[in-house]
């Protein structure tokens, strides 16, 4: 095993900066899967299951804590259960946050993926909220995020029950999520093209360098030898999605790997990957989770050639020895290969469960949990400078906190993963979360938060400031935003209640734009910002008159109107308004300032289309929406024609062809169907009348809707408690019993005689008769007959 590094060297490690306490076992779990990342003001951290803490960064102080599925209504499969493997993250491209976990783990199939984005930077406001239906039978375990300019990518491990089901991968639309708009998904079932395939990442950007234009989504796992020969390798994928046609999309070559790069041979064996494996000073032995590359897999642009790096766990020695493999990939330009890679387990302690990242200098941190018969599992971090010897985590080692406790449960489980980011606004402080132990319990973990730097690590900045005045009413104008771009850095502020801006931006040369909704757009190019300068640039802005946007949303084939959904986005990226078209016309009406939008349609069973217009004038935009099929839709809603609430579990069947399909809690269905044919649709629901509508006829590539309203009986009776009647022989008695349906639909109803029952006494006799005795209470009356 080459660069093994196996001895201690001198600790050089910086101090944490700041150390606090995450979030604890809330659930009663194992294990935590803790998981966090670090914005501009705030550190988000979490937990399953699933459990959100969002912390002050300059003070460590909780500020909100929530379950992920309460950003979700309870009637969504998203909003009834929060079912774990939390990911946070932060979007350095757009300053928001994305939330996600899976959804209908333990009641599906089908099986989901619950994403939330911030709609702002700040995380304490409102979030859009995705219910992902992912697969309709294979679970997606472990899934991992990547934040990359063209989409928020996605790895998991699929399941068929409790069969392997392969590497699932999938691409969202980041772009549309951002803006809370109808937004798609790009999917490859890796098992068909080879089983083997499994425990992916994807690449996750740091850095205020984005990725080259055009740049694919990259993806990558580790493979012993043992698992796919010849060699223990890294195996790298490209995804190039296409939204415009998603079917166009391609996830590697035909799904191999784009790049195979062998890395020194390592054992990933540890303890037969049994989950007990990590020895405790006490309890059952712990899982090293040595399989797959641990999360995340970190992407930088350093401008003359871009970096991956991730790490897994390994035996080090041939005894169940747990150390961390870490390695540093390089593309110059001529594709990617390994640029250095390193063994780090410098003494008998077991270290795994890491989180590796970079600054943006070229240093190097990493994270772990540490264990042995005489260690509690505690949190530690090693790491290297820029110009240390390669492979090699020359700064030693520090300690954020020590245990002093370990877990009882004989389940074994630990990590599954933890979290090294680095911080945006000086891209040099790393923020690492972990569990750890503070006493013994069965799952009593906490998960710990804390933050350190290496001392030569320092941000060239230069500042931008300025005044946006209004041009027409004169002053300072408010909540104007402003934007500097230098090719892939973009940067934006608004300007406070005086129209005063100012912004921290790397040195470059700029063009700088300022917008308001109802003002003229103005924009300043050749903008030069120099180190520790400040350069400033007042701009003016006036207001425009109001204008009419109109048009009309058809199909390109048909020339049918379309229900679609048109949005209008300013300049910036802001949302000005939204409207939904009648699909008797598909025509919308807007009134808006003068300006440059963004105009986007999108209709279901078509392909968006987006537009820019220069509003200047009373302006005209159709729409004509190329199809994806030739069918169409039929949807509806079911309800009940007494209460008008929804019918949930309604079977809408359509003949010929007898497709059916179950109404949701809402009471919605749909069902896409061949066009061209007349159909007849019945819906029927237990304890309702079913309804049938004949001729219905499905048209081309566009939706029918057909609600279906269903009668329900009601029945009452009179008396309500039945009839009852007690009998004494000879006795004849005659009731009247009304039955009556006072509901909509049909009654069927059956009388049943209960059992009745004897009166105290005696018998039966021989010939089957009973009796009453007149000593019974109630008993008939009696008198003494002198028989002598």
């Amino acid at each position: 095993m080459t660069n093994l590094q196996n001895a201690p060297v001198p600790p050089k490690m910086p101090s944490p900066l700041m150390n606090f306490e995450g979030l604890n076992n809330l659930s009663g779990v194992l294990p935590p899967d803790t998981n966090g990342d670090v914005g501009v003001d705030y550190y988000i951290q979490t937990v399953n299951a699933t459990y959100i803490g969002i912390y002050d960064k300059a003070t460590g102080n909780q500020v909100a804590q929530f379950s992920l599925s309460s950003l979700w209504p309870s009637s969504d499969p998203c909003g009834a259960s929060d079912d774990g493997d939390p990911i946070a993250l932060y979007d350095p491209l757009a300053n928001r946050w994305l939330l996600s976990q899976f959804g209908n783990a333990f009641a599906g199939p089908p099986f989901y993926q619950c994403i939330a984005i911030s709609q702002t930077p700040d995380p304490l406001g409102s979030w859009y909220v995705y219910t992902f239906l992912v697969h309709n039978s294979k679970f997606n375990d472990y899934p991992k995020f990547g934040v990359w300019p063209d989409a928020y990518y996605m790895a998991a491990n699929q399941f068929s029950g409790i069969s392997w089901g392969g590497q699932g991968v999938w691409a969202f639309e980041r772009d549309k999520m951002l803006q809370g708009q109808s937004a798609q998904m790009v999917y490859f079932d890796l098992y068909s093209v080879n089983s083997n395939f499994g425990g992916m990442l994807p690449a996750d950007l740091d850095g205020t360098l984005a990725p080259p234009a055009g740049a694919p989504g990259l993806f990558a796992e580790w493979d012993d030898s043992s698992w796919i020969g010849p060699n223990d390798a890294l195996r790298i994928w490209e995804f190039h999605v296409d939204w415009s046609n998603p079917g166009d999309s391609t996830f590697g070559l035909n799904g191999q790997p784009n790049y195979t790069i062998q890395t020194t041979d390592v054992d990933p064996n540890m303890c037969g990957f049994a989950r007990n494996c990590i020895p405790q000073p006490g309890g059952s032995a712990l899982d090293a989770i040595s399989d797959r590359l641990m999360y995340r897999l970190q992407y930088r642009n350093f401008g003359g050639y871009q970096v991956l790096l991730s790490n897994h766990t390994v035996d080090v020695d041939g005894s169940d020895h747990a150390g961390i493999h870490w390695f540093e990939l390089r593309d110059a330009g001529s594709g990617w290969s390994l640029y250095q890679e390193g063994v780090y387990a410098p003494d008998s302690n077991h270290r795994w469960m890491g989180s590796i990242a970079m600054d943006h200098v070229g240093n190097i941190a990493l994270g772990y949990s540490v264990s042995n018969s005489s260690v509690y599992p505690s949190i530690r971090y090693a790491g290297r400078l820029e110009g240390d010897p390669l492979g090699q985590l020359a700064q030693g080692e520090a300690e954020l906190i020590a245990g002093s406790g370990y877990q009882l449960s004989s389940y074994g489980r630990w990590g599954d993963y933890s979290m090294m980011a680095v911080d945006p606004v000086d891209d040099c402080t790393f923020w690492y979360t972990q569990e750890y132990y503070a006493t013994i319990g069965d799952r009593s973990w906490q998960t710990r938060i804390g933050a350190f730097k290496f001392s030569d690590c320092s941000i060239a900045n230069g500042y931008l400031d300025g005044i946006v005045y209004d041009g027409s009413l004169g002053g300072g104008l408010e909540n104007a935003t402003v934007q500097a771009i230098a090719g892939s850095r973009v940067y934006t502020d608004a300007t406070d209640a005086t129209g005063y801006y100012t912004i921290t931006v790397s040195p470059d040369t700029y063009t700088v734009s300022a917008w308001k909704y109802g003002y003229t757009m103005q924009t300043t190019t050749g903008v030069t910002v120099l180190t520790d300068t400040v350069t400033t640039v007042n701009l003016t802005l006036t207001q425009t008159s109001l204008y009419s946007l109109t048009g009309c949303i058809t199909d390109s084939a048909t020339s049918d109107p379309l229900l679609a959904t048109v949005t209008v986005i300013g300049p910036f990226g802001d949302p000005i308004t939204q409207t939904d078209t009648p699909q008797a016309t598909g025509c919308y009406t807007f009134t808006l300032h003068g300006g440059p939008y963004t105009v986007t349609a999108e209709a279901r069973l078509h392909t968006p289309e987006q537009v820019l217009v220069s509003l200047a004038a009373d302006t005209v935009q159709n729409f004509a929406l190329d199809a994806t099929t030739t069918n169409g839709l039929l949807w509806g809603y079911v309800t009940s024609l007494e209460t008008g609430n929804p019918v949930e579990g309604a079977i809408i069947q359509v003949n010929p062809g007898l497709t059916s399909t179950v109404s949701g809690p809402d009471g919605y269905y749909e069902m896409l169907l061949p066009a061209g044919q007349p159909y007849t649709v019945t819906a029927s629901a237990p304890f309702y009348s079913p309804v049938e509508t004949g001729n219905v006829a499905i048209p081309q590539s566009n939706l029918l809707r057909q609600d279906y309203a269903l009668p329900t009986a009601h029945m009452v009776l009179l008396p309500t408690t039945g009839l009852s009647a007690t009998l004494y022989l000879g006795d004849q008695v005659t009731q009247t019993l009304i039955v009556s349906n006072t509901g909509s639909g049909g009654l069927e109803f059956e009388i049943r005689e209960v059992s009745g029952m004897t009166l105290p006494g005696g018998g039966p006799d021989p010939f089957g008769y009973t009796y009453q005795d007149n000593h019974s209470a109630n008993g008939p009356a009696y008198q003494w007959i002198d028989a002598t």
